[in-house]
């Protein structure tokens, strides 16, 4: 029997991620100390540890940094092989997302791709990637 893929359990911290999400919006956290994005959320800036992380809306493209093709999941709704990756954006943020829309064979470090979001069910729109028109 197929079990769904587990959907997010936004908190006070992630709540404006997922708000972007919703409206069609890749928006990552910003240190205000240093300048620099963090991802995935935190309580604190890892680069500098200052706690001014406003939420600020990228554009969605990028590049593939590295990734992995998944041949085994040990999670429901995760059908092999499915690949994760790296994306390094233009504004120097690096996201973590999986890569679709295309067969793993073809993914490669390098390859540019842009955000494009798709419906959880019983949870709402959530990033994926896939190669750039």
């Amino acid at each position: 029997m197929d079990q769904p893929r587990p959907v997010p359990a936004p908190s006070p911290q992630t709540e404006p991620y997922w708000a972007a999400c919703g409206r069609g919006e890749l928006a990552l956290q910003r240190c205000g100390g240093c300048a620099r994005f963090v991802h995935f959320p935190e309580v604190r800036c890892p680069f500098c540890g200052g706690t001014d992380l406003a939420y600020t809306k990228v554009g969605g493209r990028g590049t593939v940094h590295t990734f992995s093709v998944i041949h085994r999941s040990f999670l429901p709704g995760f059908e092999p092989p499915y690949v994760i990756a790296w994306i390094d954006l233009p504004e120097g943020a690096r996201v973590f997302g999986d890569v679709t829309d295309c067969p793993h064979e073809a993914v490669r470090v390098g390859m540019p791709v842009e955000v494009h979001f798709a419906e959880l069910d019983g949870f709402g729109p959530i990033p994926h990637w896939r190669p750039a028109a």
